[in-house]
């Protein structure tokens, strides 16, 4: 058995962004090897990540236990670790390192977990507001508080780019380049309207401005419909890039505008200027987290709901926030 230690990674993009704060946390107490172990869906974010030795996929479908596939990993990695930080809060992640054999579990108080957790801890959330702040405070010893908060860091891959940029026909421009990322995966309530983000893109394009459209697959038809509502230099890569390459395009940007989602996190690692657009969430608990973030927000008396579809109906938080104020900020 080795003193190194595995992070149990989460599975939304944002939340994994974030656990790079407890990453550079960790690395500031010891210098021993953090590895990661993490689901298909965000495990490539930990080759970007500083002081990740190495990242373990562990491919196991959305919902299923998985109970054979978290056996075979644990023996491949029997007493390879002496600690396990938990991010994730449900009973099956913390079924692998008690599987493994590491001594000590560390996670939150969560479903069914006694046992499998020989570490619990509780959220403090009047001392650590922020998620990331939460996440980080899974590093700290007993009795240890939370000082000089780390923010998440992202290394970009300019080799990369430059391949993309081939491949896209992304040539040099000397105009403003802003990214527009119109997804974000939990749901309705933090999609801005895709007409507001066709307002601001065109506002982008009669400054002068050249705009890239970048998200996932399932941002393939709002990137469609932006981009055609927009008569200007666009470049719709929507769906057509993988995670890393996002990282490595929103690299090369001026500023980001986009809902409050994972790729808001990624922007915001790589210390780009962030618009962030904020609907049902709020960003007293996951605001973009560096020094060049901007929130847009509708405060109304129902709002921060957390819901993923407005459960009054009508998405004012959203709906109400008019373009203007975004294209104020640009």
């Amino acid at each position: 058995m080795t003193s190194d230690t595995l992070i149990v990674a989460p599975s939304w993009i944002g939340d994994m962004v974030m656990t790079h704060s407890l990453v550079r946390l960790l690395r500031r107490k010891t210098d021993t090897s953090i590895h990661l172990l993490a689901p298909r869906s965000t495990a490539s974010l930990g080759l970007r990540m500083p002081g990740v030795s190495q990242t373990h996929v562990l491919d196991i479908p959305h919902g299923a236990l998985g109970l054979y596939r978290r056996w075979q990993w644990a023996r491949r990695h029997d007493q390879l670790f002496g600690q396990a930080i938990l991010i994730p809060n449900s009973f099956k992640s913390a079924i692998t390192p008690w599987l493994s054999g590491v001594p000590l579990r560390t996670g939150w108080k969560g479903e069914y977990r006694f046992g499998l957790i020989n570490d619990i801890r509780k959220r403090d959330v009047i001392e650590h507001p922020l998620m990331a702040q939460q996440i980080a405070a899974l590093g700290l010893d007993p009795g240890e508080s939370l000082k000089d908060f780390p923010l998440p860091q992202l290394v970009f891959d300019r080799g990369n780019f430059l391949k993309l940029a081939v491949k896209f026909g992304l040539s040099s421009t000397e105009k403003k380049l802003p990214a527009i990322s119109p997804g974000a995966d939990f749901g309705g309530a933090k999609r801005w309207p895709i007409s507001y983000f066709v307002q601001v893109g065109r506002a982008i394009v009669e400054n002068g401005g050249a705009i890239w459209l970048i998200g996932s697959d399932r941002d393939q038809s709002a990137g469609a419909l932006i981009s055609e509502g927009i008569d200007g230099e666009v470049i719709d890569l929507c769906g057509k890039t993988s995670l890393l390459d996002a990282i490595d395009l929103l690299s090369q940007v001026d500023q980001v505008i986009c809902n409050d989602s994972g790729l808001m996190h990624v922007a915001s690692a790589l210390e780009k200027k962030v618009i962030a657009i904020f609907g049902s969430t709020s960003p007293a608990f996951t605001p973009p987290l560096t020094k060049k973030g901007d929130v847009v927000q509708q405060k109304l008396s129902c709002s921060p709901c957390f819901e993923r579809e407005c459960p009054l109906g009508h998405t004012k938080c959203l709906y109400d926030l008019e373009p203007k104020k975004v294209i104020e900020l640009l």
